[in-house]
């Protein structure tokens, strides 16, 4: 029985204009919907294959705010999110969503800041999170979200971590993952992708499952550590063929 927050989603193409650019994207042409079976769902693949897209729609469609932060967030530095989140029916589970949190690399400057305003407003007090580091912020941010039968969206937050802030991340997305919340993550990382049980649908010639040892990540990250001189002498000589 699938128990997660979010069941499934349905796109309504009809809903989208003919010129839009998200008919363009291939991954995202043919998809009208999608399930979620785990508690934790990777989204993968190269640059422009519209894993940030459809994990933004999702995310917007559920009810947060563009840029990020909690369903409770409301504002708006630049509206650059698609209309795919318009044409986007989410299929709820039974249980009732606890919190929540959309947290993406491209913003997370914006929300750090609405959380410094929020919590001098009389919320929950944060750390001054434009004082420390980026990734002590980023993972202050994550830390203070991260609760039981909670929903949260995750937008390539490994561009702000250490490979050791990595490997912390993945622990507590593990440990909340066990306690009933569900994740939907974009990622590079073939330090989180490596979360057992987690689903990774790849996003490269169309959207489909595939192994941990099967994305790109990890298979470039492996080449290059088990290769790493063979690999540099070939890529240096091509730049110096170009020079």
């Amino acid at each position: 029985m699938n128990n997660q927050l979010i069941r499934e989603i349905r796109i309504d193409w009809d809903r989208i204009e003919a010129d839009s650019y998200i008919r363009h994207i291939p991954a995202l042409q043919n998809l009208k919907e999608m399930s979620f079976a785990s508690s934790i769902t990777f989204f993968v693949g190269e640059n422009g294959t519209g894993k940030s897209t459809l994990l933004e729609a999702i995310a917007v469609a559920a009810g947060f705010n563009p840029e990020g932060g909690t369903r409770n967030y409301n504002f708006s530095t630049y509206d650059s999110h698609s209309e795919l989140c318009d044409a986007l029916c989410i299929v709820k589970g039974a249980r009732k969503m606890k919190w929540g949190y959309f947290l993406r690399a491209e913003s997370f400057y914006n929300v750090a800041t609405k959380e410094e305003e929020y919590a001098r407003d009389g919320h929950l007090p944060l750390e001054e999170l434009h004082q420390r580091s980026h990734g002590e912020s980023f993972m202050e941010i994550a830390q203070h979200n991260f609760c039981e039968n909670s929903m949260y969206f995750l937008d390539e937050p490994e561009a702000a971590l250490s490979a050791q802030r990595q490997m912390s991340l993945l622990k507590e997305i593990d440990y909340w993952a066990q306690r009933g919340s569900q994740f939907i993550i974009a990622s590079h990382s073939p330090i989180l992708t490596a979360i057992d049980n987690a689903v990774i649908l790849s996003f490269d010639d169309g959207i489909h499952p595939c192994r941990y040892e099967e994305t790109e990540s990890y298979a470039v990250t492996e080449m290059f550590i088990n290769h790493r001189e063979r690999i540099l002498q070939e890529l240096l000589k091509e730049e110096e063929q170009q020079d």
